[in-house]
């Protein structure tokens, strides 16, 4: 730990709820309805006795602003609450997990990826991952396979140059095997189109193995990067699907971890060759089972280096989190590919950030690199804000 963290003490807390927007209407995945256009979430900001700040996205599915919570750091030096070779020092302060390393960054004058060893590529790949079911979605307006292909396009504009697609149509939103033709369907044509780009499918645990083989069967030749979540993860199910993509698509990865994850189960089916990519997501809550955190991927990275494990950090819903990985696996040099959200938030300067030709550059600044301009301020204990902490 640098000593120079227990030169500050924390003095005040703010909390804030802030929107995010994103480009479109993003519509339905496997399970779920329409996303909408973005969501709002809940930040704190904390202050020393000598100046210094950070601020960060606080944890939660519902976060409910409690006085409480802000008592537990209050007052204290802020390496009794953080240590820079970590994270957070308990579990039960996951909700300032992002403001604590930005603050740690700040008081150090580092950016946090060196915190998090600096032996990653500086240059972050990023994948589009905003392609959702919008040939059938919404149900008034379906815009078919060319409005598929018109968000990749405005992905490539972007700056992306990998597209992870949504699959599993069926059986909650199409008919069996005419929603899976349809998943066939999207998945060739967006290769047809984007013959140089990565592409990742995801179908959110929605698939048998025996439909994920048949699906595998006629994409082959797509060249899949990954499987994200085909099923709920089993050593017997991966295990015949590895063996199928060894027949038919030797080079596509089995990518999962984002849901509840057992991280014993994970490790053991990498070190078998079943899993490839592990997903567990970076923001964190320890009240929920299916988050994880930043400091929770901290603490097992040393055994992920061991193994030499591919990394993507799960970062769904909001560039915030994105930046929050790309920083991560800035400092790791297995990382496979960073979920890239797109969206314009509120009262947050991201102009350190570059997405070009498919890579996030990262700004030298000090903590994040992100500056907190504007919030709703939250006061009292009567106010209830979402985050996006969910399955998707």
């Amino acid at each position: 730990m640098n000593p120079e963290l227990s030169y500050h003490r924390i003095e005040k807390v703010n909390t804030y709820k802030v929107r995010s927007h994103f480009p479109r209407l993003v519509g339905k995945n496997a399970f779920r309805n329409e996303h909408a256009y973005g969501d709002e979430f809940v930040v704190k900001e904390i202050f020393t006795d000598r100046g210094a700040s950070g601020w960060g996205l606080a944890s939660g599915l519902f976060y409910h602003q409690d006085m409480e919570e802000d008592q537990k750091i209050l007052g204290k030096k802020v390496s009794d609450v953080f240590d820079d070779a970590a994270g957070i020092r308990e579990d039960t302060l996951s909700t300032f997990d992002f403001a604590l390393h930005d603050l740690a960054g700040n008081i150090l004058g580092i950016p946090c990826y060196r915190m998090f060893g600096d032996g990653g590529v500086h240059a972050v790949p990023v994948y589009d991952t905003l392609i959702y079911f919008d040939d059938i979605s919404p149900d008034r307006n379906p815009g078919g396979i060319a409005r598929i292909l018109q968000e990749c396009q405005d992905g490539y504009d972007y700056g992306y140059r990998a597209f992870k697609l949504k699959i599993g149509r069926a059986p909650l939103w199409m008919p069996l095997r005419e929603g899976d033709k349809r998943d066939v369907e999207v998945t060739r044509a967006v290769r047809e189109h984007f013959p140089d780009c990565e592409i990742m499918v995801d179908a959110n645990d929605a698939y048998t193995v025996e439909r994920m083989q048949a699906y595998v069967d006629a994409v082959a030749d797509v060249g899949l990067y990954w499987i994200e979540e085909p099923f709920r993860e089993n050593e017997q199910d991966f295990r015949r699907l590895r063996e199928h993509l060894d027949k038919r698509s030797p080079r596509t990865l089995i990518a999962d971890g984002e849901t509840n994850p057992d991280m014993e189960l994970l490790i053991h089916l990498y070190k078998e060759g079943l899993l490839g990519v592990f997903q567990m997501d970076i923001q964190g809550d320890h009240t929920l089972g299916h988050a994880f955190g930043l400091t929770p991927w901290r603490r097992v990275m040393p055994r992920l280096r061991e193994i030499g494990a591919r990394i993507s950090p799960h970062a769904w819903g909001l560039k915030l989190k994105t930046h929050y990985a790309a920083q991560f696996c800035a400092g790791y040099p297995g990382v496979a590919c960073v979920e890239g959200v797109t969206d314009t938030t509120e009262g947050v300067d991201f102009s350190g950030y570059k997405l070009r030709e498919g890579k996030m550059y990262l700004p030298e600044k000090p903590g994040f690199g992100m500056d907190f301009i504007w919030g709703m301020p939250i006061t009292g204990g009567d106010c209830e804000s979402k985050t996006i902490c969910r399955q998707v």
